[in-house]
Formats: structure tokens, sequence, C-alpha cells
């Protein structure tokens, strides 16, 4: 299991300029399950992402093809993690994450 905190290190008005274009790159994410959860981190400094993969790679090539990424917007910080605790609604969570391609359908 996977964090990916962004940092807004140049304020919001890069973000918001590319703002379109990171959300279809989240949707895309999410329709290969590899993204769990997403949202904006308060107060607005950043972002945070829960991310189902199988190694750090596919995360890696994940989040250099965000548009925050690509134009400077955000920086992302990637932190693994084994959850050794969970509540009975997470446990379908945990399931294998995807491997393979990087790269949404």
């Amino acid at each position: 299991m996977f964090l990916i905190l962004l940092h807004y290190d140049h304020g919001t008005a890069p973000v918001d300029a590319h703002l379109e274009a990171h959300a279809a790159w989240l949707e895309g994410h999410y329709r290969t399950g590899l993204f769990l959860l997403s949202g904006r981190r308060v107060p607005r400094t950043g972002g945070v992402v829960l991310c189902r993969a199988s190694d750090r790679s596919l995360v890696e090539d994940v989040v250099r093809t965000d548009p925050f990424h690509l134009h400077g917007a955000a920086r992302h910080e990637i932190i693994e993690f084994v959850p050794t605790r969970w509540s009975q609604e997470a446990e379908d969570l945990l399931e294998p994450g995807p491997s393979g391609t990087a790269t949404p359908p």
C-alpha cells in the first residue's frame, strides 16, 4: 500500500491551471483500481492519494504522468506502508493491487 503526498510548493495558481487534467489522471487510475481514495489537504497545501500497487516502481511511473508533476505544479512524496491493523469496513482495501502497466486504459 502506498500513500502519495502532493506538496504545492509554489502555491495554488499553478495547481488550478492543471486541475482538470489532474482530475482526469486521477479518474483513469481509479478505473484501473490503482487509486482507492484521494483529496485535498487542509489547509490547501497539497493533496493525498491512497494507492494499492504491487511495487514502488509502478507508483513512481504513475506519479511521473501526473499533469501536476509534468508542469511543476506539485511535488510528490511516495510513502510505502504495510497495514497491520484495519477496520472491518476497510477489508476490501487490502486485496492485492494492480500490477503491470501504469497507464490507464
